[in-house]
């Protein structure tokens, strides 16, 4: 049977007695985006948003064209989300406030909107990582950076899309680890993507154990 991301969201919802949706409306502008950045990445080559687009960052990099419409697309797809309160890339230098005093505003998300970008033109994965955590409960939940700086323990969900001819995006909220294929949407892969694991240059199942022993 063939599940969509956002069913199996839902799905786990279900078994979340205090859940409103909310958390699922954040995550439907996520995958919108990554959507958007894949089908310009597959066709990057003849839209002439391959190269550099002539600024540096503020981590001193080189941005590339296709840098800066992830993190625009990124940004505009979760900015509508009256759920986000702040908004931190690392294409930004400062955190983007979006309501976060506001009662509605749950959550922050941080995100490299591509990582590995300078592999743009050699054809070495891209791929965009996410972390969104909880607003926080104490009395400086009125700034911004107390969002954002939270304890990895804290985080709701995390999650990392890699693009390229065949786009996998790999999702945690705590329940497991779960991949899904994209296409025009993210598609259930697999239910473990643990059986896999990187290893340089390519991908080595834990099962062949001849090929972990030379790895390592």
């Amino acid at each position: 049977m063939i599940m969509t991301f956002e069913q199996y969201v839902s799905q786990e919802q279900m078994h979340i007695p205090e859940a409103t949706g909310e958390f699922t409306l954040l995550l439907s502008g996520l995958t919108l985006a990554t959507r958007m950045i894949q089908a310009q990445v597959r066709r990057a080559g003849l839209t002439g948003i391959l190269g550099s687009h002539g600024e540096i960052n503020v981590q001193g990099e080189m941005q590339q064209k296709l840098d800066v419409y992830a993190n625009e697309a990124l940004i505009h797809c979760l900015s509508q989300r009256q759920s986000i309160g702040i908004i931190a890339s690392e294409e930004n230098e400062e955190p983007i406030i979006l309501g976060h005093t506001s009662p509605n505003a749950q959550y922050a998300i941080v995100f490299d909107p591509l990582d590995g970008s300078s592999n743009i033109d050699v054809a070495v994965t891209i791929g965009t990582t996410f972390s969104i955590l909880r607003r926080p409960d104490h009395e400086n939940a009125s700034d911004p950076i107390e969002w954002v700086l939270q304890p990895g323990n804290k985080q709701v969900a995390a999650g990392y899309v890699v693009y390229g001819s065949s786009t996998v995006m790999v999702y945690s909220a705590g329940n497991g680890v779960h991949g899904f294929h994209a296409r025009s949407q993210h598609r259930l892969l697999h239910p473990d993507p643990r059986k896999y694991t990187h290893a340089g240059s390519g991908s080595v199942l834990f099962n062949q154990r001849g090929v972990l022993r030379q790895v390592s």
